[in-house]
């Protein structure tokens, strides 16, 4: 599952629609509801970081740090259920020239953009994997077309399959998007699943009704030897009210000839 969760905003510039306080409790019921086994999250603050930890339970680690060269500031972050999955190791790079150097631009953008990457092993399986989550830069095409053919080099040269997820801040048809789904490296999860579930609608709905007008900027992309055996939009509404000014995207992966993903049933959005 990936979502971008909004970081918290001054309650006077913003409607209460956006209020993290009201959001919150949202986001804990979500979260319930779901115990996906990967979670990628955007736009994280320290304060709701600690908070998204407390909801986890003490079933969930996570790996993650903040944009700037010291870890602080708005980060990334994926938390993972270690009942299933042992965590292998772990990076952060910057998507820039300098990607080993904490907090480093480039491409145009003016904020630093960077990955959290993670490899894992399925404790049930031993099947390994790569999981990395990242937001790009809303502002400037050319910095997301840049960090895309980044990020397509660095995917190419994993040794294990890929799962990329977050928050591109472009649409499906965009430059970044053809530069990752190339069907070599990586597959679009909604565009090759066995079964497309939830709502057909945007991912950046601001709070309002789902619209399948708008775009959809978060995107789960896997290696194309991955099975996608189900994968959608979650237009959540919880009381009338949205978690996100974003959708949260969920896909269910098999992993490898053993691996049989939810045996219940599956995830309560699915249904």
């Amino acid at each position: 599952m990936t979502l971008n969760i909004r970081r918290r905003m001054p309650p006077f510039w913003f409607p209460a629609a956006d209020r993290w306080a009201r959001r919150r409790p949202l986001l804990q019921q979500l979260l319930a509801a779901e115990q996906p086994t990967v979670l990628a999250l955007q736009e994280v603050m320290p304060g709701p970081s600690r908070q998204i930890r407390d909801m986890l339970g003490a079933a969930y680690a996570s790996v993650g740090t903040g944009r700037s060269a010291g870890g602080g500031g708005e980060r990334c972050e994926l938390h993972y259920d270690r009942r299933r999955l042992h965590l292998l190791d772990s990076r952060f790079w910057w998507l820039s020239e300098h990607p080993e150097r904490p907090g480093s631009r480039s491409f145009g953008n003016p904020l630093p953009r960077f990955v959290v990457q993670g490899h894992f092993s399925d404790r049930g399986t031993g099947a390994r994997f790569h999981v990395l989550v990242t937001h790009l830069d809303p502002f400037s095409a050319p910095s997301r077309r840049a960090s895309a053919q980044l990020l397509h080099r660095v995917v190419a040269d994993l040794p294990d399959p890929v799962i990329l997820l977050g928050d591109f801040n472009a649409g499906t048809g965009s430059p970044a998007h053809r530069h990752l789904v190339d069907g070599r490296v990586l597959a679009d999860a909604l565009e090759v699943s066995t079964r497309q579930v939830g709502a057909d609608c945007s991912t950046f709905t601001r709070y309002g009704s789902p619209t399948s007008t708008g775009p959809r900027l978060d995107w789960i992309l896997v290696s194309p030897g991955l099975q996608v055996e189900s994968a959608g939009v979650n237009a959540l509404r919880l009381g009338g009210a949205a978690v996100s000014d974003h959708e949260p995207v969920h896909a269910v992966l098999n992993l490898g000839p053993k691996h049989s993903a939810h045996p219940e049933g599956g995830p309560s959005w699915k249904r």
